[in-house]
């Protein structure tokens, strides 16, 4: 089971939003890369980074911090970026800066053809990032709800050929009130590439219940303001989740 660090970028600092509410952000660090640097330190073999800016704006607005952190990860770990992504020549920037897989979110529901083009053109680089609420997926900024059922979504990008899916509960983001597990193990029981939790994660009993369903396909899940906040030690999550697996 991979713990994955995520930091979130407004305005070129490291935040965390309540339930995607840009007006409820809370500053963990001024400096993103200092703080990508401590969680490579402890033993983060995965990066999860967001350009808040760039979700609301469509395009990337965190370029400068976003080259930060590339370079002082130093191609050591993968990073996953989501956040503004709208076209292939935003991909092929992030790739050539040593980004390993851009996520793409309410483009890929919006506009299907381009997560399509995406996965052709970058294969093995392309994460989709769905967010749910009741098994409904959420779109711009999570402020509507789309009548697509979450599951169907997944199987039809999973055609595409997208490397993994990032799902989200939003009703649990940021609220540190457990993860769904039963909504991810669903979803991740109805696909053949790997699902990623997203949302929620609080304690070392949510690392526990995800181990013991990553034989389902949930292979990771994305953790924020629990490690920033402390309710989770980060290093000894990953080494819970590690002895679990041996």
């Amino acid at each position: 089971m991979l713990l994955i660090p995520a930091i979130d970028l407004k305005d070129g600092q490291c935040v965390r939003l309540k339930q995607g509410a840009m007006e409820d952000a809370t500053v963990f660090s001024e400096d993103p890369a200092a703080m990508a640097k401590h969680w490579l330190d402890q033993g983060a073999r995965r990066l999860h980074l967001v350009d808040l800016n760039g979700a609301f704006a469509g395009k990337p607005k965190n370029l400068s911090a976003i080259q930060e952190i590339m370079s002082v990860i130093n191609a050591e770990i993968p990073v996953q970026l989501g956040g503004g992504i709208r076209d292939l020549e935003t991909i092929e920037r992030y790739l050539d800066i040593g980004i390993s897989y851009v996520i793409i979110g309410t483009a890929a529901v919006k506009t299907p053809g381009f997560l399509h083009e995406a996965c052709d053109a970058f294969p093995g680089h392309v994460i989709v990032g769905l967010d749910a609420k009741d098994g409904k997926v959420a779109v711009d900024g999570w402020s509507k709800i789309t009548g697509h059922d979450v599951i169907d979504l997944a199987k039809r990008f999973e055609d595409y050929g997208v490397e993994s899916v990032i799902y989200t509960d939003i009703g649990r983001d940021g609220m540190l009130n457990g993860v769904n597990i039963e909504a991810t193990v669903k979803l991740a029981q109805h696909l053949h590439i790997p699902v990623i939790a997203s949302g929620g994660l609080t304690n070392l009993d949510d690392v526990k219940q995800l181990c013991k369903v990553e034989d389902e396909g949930v292979v990771g899940a994305i953790t924020g303001r629990a490690i920033y906040e402390g309710t989770i030690d980060f290093k000894a999550a990953q080494d819970l989740a590690d002895q679990l697996r041996a």
